[in-house]
């Protein structure tokens, strides 16, 4: 019993998740422009950047994790070089995070605790990348989603949620 009230409450918490909702409507159409030809279709989501030179999306066809990682040899070199001197480091905290879009290039964590886009550092395992901090827009303790290349470059699981220490340069 005990077992079915936990899946119970999981998948009603999981209703109110931004990602997971379509998931729950099995009549919703999973293009939001099929419901109403009318509609002009949805635009093209553009998220702003620190790299002068960011990673192209991946190629429609993309199935694969790594037809997916569309960094370079450069951006994985780079992510994992050592950190900046940490004179002017400041940990921002702890954030549970989950794999975010693979179709959004970069190696980004996209975090409740930044304000504004800034470089970074995030911890997992032992592990650390340096990593570009996009504000979330979500309360505070609400949660992180980080890019394909990081979870791969931080060697933790897609599927999982990760404990992540954040740290802004």
């Amino acid at each position: 019993m005990k077992k079915l009230f936990l899946v119970s409450l999981l998948a009603l918490g999981a209703c109110s998740s931004p990602s997971l909702q379509g998931m729950f409507q099995p009549n919703a159409p999973a293009d939001p422009a099929a419901a109403d030809p009318g509609l002009p279709p949805p635009a093209s989501v553009t998220t702003a950047t620190l790299d002068p030179t960011p990673a192209p999306p991946p190629p429609p066809t993309a199935r694969t994790v790594a037809a997916l990682d569309t960094t370079t040899a450069e951006d994985r070199a780079a992510a994992t070089a050592p950190p900046p001197e940490p004179a002017g480091e400041r940990s921002l905290g702890t954030t549970l995070a989950t794999l975010g879009s693979p179709a959004d290039p970069g190696i980004w964590i996209k975090t409740p605790l930044v304000s504004d886009l800034v470089m970074g550092r995030v911890v997992y395992q032992g592990t650390s990348i340096n990593i570009e901090l996009r504000p979330s827009g979500g309360a505070a303790g609400s949660g992180s989603q980080i890019s394909l290349p990081a979870m791969r470059l931080l060697g933790a699981p897609l599927t999982g949620i990760v404990e992540l220490s954040v740290f802004a340069n």
